[in-house]
């Protein structure tokens, strides 16, 4: 039987957040951060519910955590409370419950429209990865046309270090960062990037961690992710492809990275599992370590789309101009393949540590996750009113949003995540 809410709103066609959803986020609620999980268009705010009773029953490892500010110390209970967790609050919105069950539950719930998010938890670590085939391909062709692909892509789940302290929520402003540039012909100058970018990413959650120098193993990887959410990890490609040989990405990444506010649990994804992306035969086989003992559903199909706002258009009141729609499915490596592997050399994890998949692209035109992508095209983006762009300009305000979708099944929606660029400090 289809479940389905007391709540109107969760049973909108295009909702994003219906009753099989059920996403975890931080909002702020007077002087405090509460945990809420979004259904429909309000927020049942978990605090409150625990304080009043309606969790009793529940263990008190789980109900102590709901009253905590930040996901985190949910995020280390592990699957069999988030799955408890989860049965209560199913039961509590469900459309069968009593009517003196949805009587308590509704004065525990905050308009969506109205509420400040936060960062879902305290972030760590932070660290990309770069899982997409058919970005590392084009990105490639631009600097090696003849051997786009290093020869440990297809060994290596390839990832960097992030830096967690500049991860900001959805909805802000991303200041046009400084950094040396170095022009073709003369020496390097500090300047505002000219060539800022946006990434279209997902970011998964670390769970319960692991003790420092135990590997998580391929087999228990997604026990340890407690869910996903979209993330642009914004780039200024004139400051980065000066400074990242020998080390790698730094202050042309560093400067920001923007959140979703909404934590999609996987078990919420469970109905849009698919197989592990196809390697072609000639490619390896992952080393032993790396291979899924379930690749018929190793994968998600998660649609992925991004659009671009600029000024004028906002002015003018025209909609948002979509860039790029992608899918997850197709990255060449798995999110537990990047769980494992970032552990492999014993490296401990810990729950709220965020992990993400590096830009999302796939083989046809229109899918690229990332303007450089598009550089390889000889025309310029063009905007609905005749402005064009190679790379973003102050003013434009960038959203990626993402869902799960097929017949017979309600859309479950990530939310969005958006920034807009503001002139350099």
């Amino acid at each position: 039987m289809e479940l389905k809410s007391w709540l109107a709103s969760a049973d909108a066609p295009h909702s994003g957040f219906p009753l099989q959803n059920l996403p975890y986020g931080v909002f702020a609620s007077g002087s405090e951060d509460h945990i809420g999980v979004a259904i429909g268009d309000q927020i049942l705010d978990l605090r409150a519910c625990a304080r009043s009773g309606i969790f009793d029953g529940l263990p008190q490892a789980i109900v102590r955590a709901c009253e905590a500010p930040v996901l985190n110390p949910l995020m280390a209970l592990g699957t069999t409370s988030w799955s408890t967790l989860r049965r209560r609050l199913t039961s509590l919105l469900d459309a069968q419950a009593g009517r003196e069950i949805q009587r308590r539950v509704e004065t525990h719930l905050v308009s969506m429209s109205g509420a400040v998010m936060r960062l879902p938890a305290a972030i760590g670590d932070y660290t990309d990865f770069y899982a997409s085939i058919d970005h590392a391909t084009r990105v490639g062709e631009q600097f090696r046309p003849t051997n786009p692909l290093l020869p440990n892509y297809k060994y290596v789940p390839i990832g960097y270090h992030g830096r967690a302290s500049s991860i900001v929520v959805s909805g802000g402003t991303i200041r046009r960062p400084h950094g040396q540039i170095k022009p073709p012909e003369d020496p390097p100058v500090f300047a505002p990037t000219q060539s800022l970018d946006y990434e279209l990413e997902v970011g998964l959650f670390v769970g319960p961690g692991n003790p420092l120098g135990q590997p998580i193993p391929i087999a228990a990887a997604e026990d340890h992710i407690f869910g996903l959410c979209l993330v642009n990890d914004w780039s200024a490609r004139d400051i980065q492809s000066w400074e990242y040989q020998p080390l790698g990405p730094f202050l042309g990444k560093s400067f920001s990275t923007t959140l979703s506010p909404w934590v999609v649990p996987l078990e919420a994804l469970a109905p849009y599992r698919v197989p592990e992306f196809a390697r072609p035969a000639v490619d390896p086989a992952p080393l032993p370590y790396l291979q899924s003992p379930a690749p018929d559903r190793a994968a998600i199909d998660l649609t992925l789309e991004v659009y671009l706002e600029s000024n004028r258009m906002r002015q003018a009141h025209v909609a948002p101009h979509l860039l790029g729609r992608s899918n997850l499915r197709h990255l060449y490596w798995s999110l537990a393949q990047m769980v494992t592997h970032h552990s492999s050399n014993g490296c401990n994890l810990r729950p709220g540590d965020l992990l993400a998949t590096g830009t999302v692209s796939c083989p046809d035109p229109g899918s690229e996750g990332c303007l450089l992508e598009l550089r390889r095209n000889p025309e310029p983006v063009r905007l609905p009113t005749g402005e064009q762009r190679r790379f973003l300009e102050d003013g434009d305000r960038v959203t990626l949003r993402a869902y799960c979708q097929q017949a017979g099944s309600p859309r479950i929606g990530f939310g969005e995540c958006s920034g807009t660029i503001a002139g350099p400090a």
